[in-house]
């Protein structure tokens, strides 16, 4: 057995052996944890082969502390490739010819359920302008100009505070779009074809993606925030957790709003359609108790049964001249033959798992 050929080894993140200190529901007031381990083979190689894998997010929040990111790989050498301003890091690893490609990832978090008082002002932590900035500014998917700006004018007409902004851009994508269960995947979040289309269906990061984008084309700071459930919904929502340990397909998108007065806000209208169309018995109405409380819950606050990876937009992995990708949610490979089909379990094979720790 070559050196070569079978190299593994761990690495943390700085501050591991303190951080795990917290471990367990009983660390803090509300915090739960959670180890989510993604497991990836790469079932076709063709010559060189390079994997990328988003790590739990590597900034704090109030919503999470990532504790680890620990990583082991066969075959080949790995690196954490890390972009604080959007949150971002990418576990980077490369195989040689001949080998076969495989990657571990274990990624320790504790988790708190998020909410902001919307009631009256707040006094918010302080925010750069450049975070700011970073979160208004326009993307390959998020534009702000064009029929994104007549939209977003159109909609917030008559609204003067932000929170009044905000407010109605999220009705108005719970009240106009619709969870598409045929979308691949979490969606491509192409804001301007949904609109041009009149194509208002998609998944989470479609629908959240819309409010975003709009929101950015009001002023507004907005971002996608990436992710993965964790464990089932505590508040009484099948819909709106993992059904098992096994969370593969359980990638979700979330999505934030900068209010003056209270800082970043969680929302999700995407979930509120997720409820309508999933939530037993199915096809729920708007006006549905069911509905009418994930509408009302799901603009200021999330329930933390769900682990954020990052803020990434137009994501350029390292290492490759390939296309930018939309967003980091799901892993990704590609060999000499070009990039694999990351939905694709015949030549990529992964499995990720969610274990809650005990106190």
């Amino acid at each position: 057995m070559s050196v070569v050929n079978r190299r593994r080894f761990l690495q943390s993140t700085a501050g591991l052996s303190a951080a795990w200190a917290l471990n367990g529901k009983g660390s803090a007031a509300g915090w739960r944890t959670f180890e989510v381990t993604t497991r990836v083979k790469v079932l076709k190689p063709s010559g060189a082969t390079r994997v990328w894998l988003p790590a739990a997010l590597i900034v704090e929040t109030p919503f999470q502390r990532t504790l680890s990111n620990r990583f082991s790989v066969e075959n080949g050498t790995a690196r954490m490739v890390k972009f604080k301003a959007d949150g971002l890091g990418i576990l980077t690893a490369e195989f040689p010819p001949g080998t076969t490609p495989a990657i571990t990832l274990t990624s320790r978090v504790s988790t708190k359920n998020y909410s902001v008082d919307l009631s009256a002002a707040g006094k918010p932590a302080q925010v750069s302008r450049a975070e700011l900035d970073n979160f208004r500014r326009p993307t390959r998917m998020l534009p702000t100009d064009g029929i994104v700006n007549a939209t977003a004018t159109q909609i917030t007409n008559g609204c003067v505070t932000d929170l009044q902004k905000a407010r109605a851009i999220y009705n108005w994508v719970v009240e106009n779009t619709f969870r598409n269960p045929r979308t691949r995947g979490c969606g491509n979040g192409n804001i301007r074809f949904m609109l041009e289309s009149h194509d208002l269906g998609g998944k989470c990061a479609d629908l959240n993606a819309l409010f975003v984008g709009l929101a950015r084309a009001s002023g507004l700071p907005a971002r996608d925030v990436y992710g993965i459930r964790t464990a089932k919904s505590e508040l009484g929502f099948k819909s709106l957790g993992a059904s098992s340990e096994n969370v593969t397909k359980a990638q979700h998108c979330r999505a934030e709003v900068y209010l003056e007065s209270h800082g970043w806000v969680p929302v999700d209208p995407a979930d509120v359609r997720k409820v309508v169309l999933e939530e037993p018995p199915g096809n729920l109405s708007l006006d549905d108790p069911k509905v009418r409380q994930a509408r009302e819950r799901l603009f200021g606050s999330w329930e933390m049964n769900w682990m954020a990876f990052n803020y990434g937009g137009d994501v350029a992995l390292p290492g490759t001249t390939g296309e930018r990708l939309s967003f980091l949610l799901y892993p990704q490979a590609e060999t000499s033959e070009g990039r694999i089909d990351s939905l694709s379990p015949d030549t990529f094979q992964y499995e990720i798992t969610s274990q809650e720790l005990p106190v």
